[in-house]
C-alpha cells in the first residue's frame, strides 16, 4: 500500500530546478513518484514503505533547495 505525502518547496523557479529535486528524492528507498512544481512550489512524494520527513527534506537541501511538510 502507497503513501503519498506533501511537501512545499521554496527556491525552484524553472523545470531544471523541479528536474532536480525529482532526481534527488527519487533516490530514497521506497520512493515510488514524485510530482513536484516549480509555479506552485507543491511537492507530492508517493512511497510504498513509509519515508520520513527528515530524509525527504535532507534530499531536497542536496538538490539545493528548502522542503516542508505541507
Amino acid at each position: 500500500m502507497s503513501t503519498t505525502t506533501i511537501y512545499t518547496v521554496t527556491g525552484m523557479t524553472c523545470g531544471h530546478c523541479e528536474s532536480s529535486v525529482r532526481a534527488e528524492v527519487s533516490q530514497l528507498p521506497g520512493v515510488t513518484g514524485v510530482d513536484v512544481s516549480a509555479t506552485t512550489g507543491a511537492m507530492a512524494v508517493t512511497a510504498e514503505n513509509a519515508v520520513s520527513d527528515a530524509e525527504v527534506i535532507a534530499a531536497v537541501d542536496e538538490a539545493g533547495y528548502t522542503a516542508a511538510r505541507s
